[in-house]
């Protein structure tokens, strides 16, 4: 058997670990998704985080909770607007999303993907919470393999690509050839959505240089280019269209939770994390 290929950007596992246990603390996943790994980062944490709420408004796992509220809220969404639509999660970890959309949605064709432990981990789990669950792709996505995800679907049908907490692990160059290569294997499908959540620059925070500096612990824990690359909306949608999505959406908790309909603005409102939803027109050339 081939081995995957395997870029050198693969270094991300023990937050996955993390943010399935916070799920399952949330009470939003099954038992078996959350590791004992999982269990002590999230005590180690504990205090800091309880700091965080406390002080500065806010901490990684209220902001889990915000980005996985407006992901599933959107995916939802989509599928009443377009019933027969297909999912991809990408870097999907420990998520608890296609579990409980493939139980919810049993009409769905939902995918997920991950790097090859990982990838093996969350099947192990699945298979023992429904034998009948599809296996979870395994592919990088810096390299060519990462297209042969897309031959699992049916191009005359929608597609959306949804990930979470992966994106600021990039430098924007990375981003910038992950969003192209999302747009290239997609651009064939009958429409392509992306849905991810962001973490701009915590400019308006009381303790942002606080929230940095722990970027940069992340940063290196993770042996990743974790950072901040967006201050305004504005920024992310003309990156995203350089991709060549043509229609982008920046969602603010600030403003989607109030159900104001103006849901663009170009002001950051000082929310700690940001949703994407990304749409390539099928008309469109890229």
């Amino acid at each position: 058997m081939t081995q995957p290929q395997l870029s050198k950007h693969r270094h991300i596992s023990f937050t996955a670990h993390y943010t399935g246990y916070i799920w399952y603390q949330m009470g939003i996943s099954h038992p078996l998704l959350a590791t004992a790994k999982g269990k002590s980062l999230a005590y180690l944490a504990h205090p800091a985080e309880s700091w965080a709420e406390k002080y500065v408004g806010g901490s990684m796992r209220t902001t889990l909770k915000t980005r996985h509220t407006l992901l599933d809220e959107h995916l939802t969404q989509l599928i009443q607007q377009y019933p027969d639509i297909q999912v991809l999660e990408i870097a999907a970890g420990l998520s608890p999303r296609g579990w409980w959309f493939r139980k919810n949605y049993p009409a769905i064709n939902y995918r997920e993907l991950d790097l090859p432990d990982m990838a093996q981990t969350k099947q192990d789990a699945l298979k023992q919470i429904d034998p009948n669950s599809p296996d979870v792709l395994s592919a990088d996505l810096f390299t060519t393999d990462f297209k042969t995800a897309f031959d699992e679907f049916d191009p005359a049908k929608p597609l959306v690509i949804i990930s979470e907490g992966l994106i600021n692990y990039f430098d924007k160059a990375l981003l910038q050839q992950l969003l192209q290569s999302i747009v290239l294997y997609g651009k064939n499908f009958k429409t392509l959505h992306y849905l991810t959540d962001l973490y701009p620059d915590p400019v308006k925070n009381k303790l942002a240089k606080i929230i940095w500096n722990s970027s940069k612990l992340l940063k290196v824990m993770s042996r990743s280019a974790f950072s901040f690359h967006f201050t305004h909306p504005a920024e992310v949608c003309n990156f995203f269209q350089q991709a060549g999505f043509n229609q982008v959406d920046v969602i603010q908790p600030s403003i989607y939770f109030q159900k104001n309909s103006a849901a663009n603005t170009d002001e950051h409102l000082g929310d700690l994390v940001w949703m994407i939803h990304a749409k390539l027109d099928p008309s469109h050339d890229v």
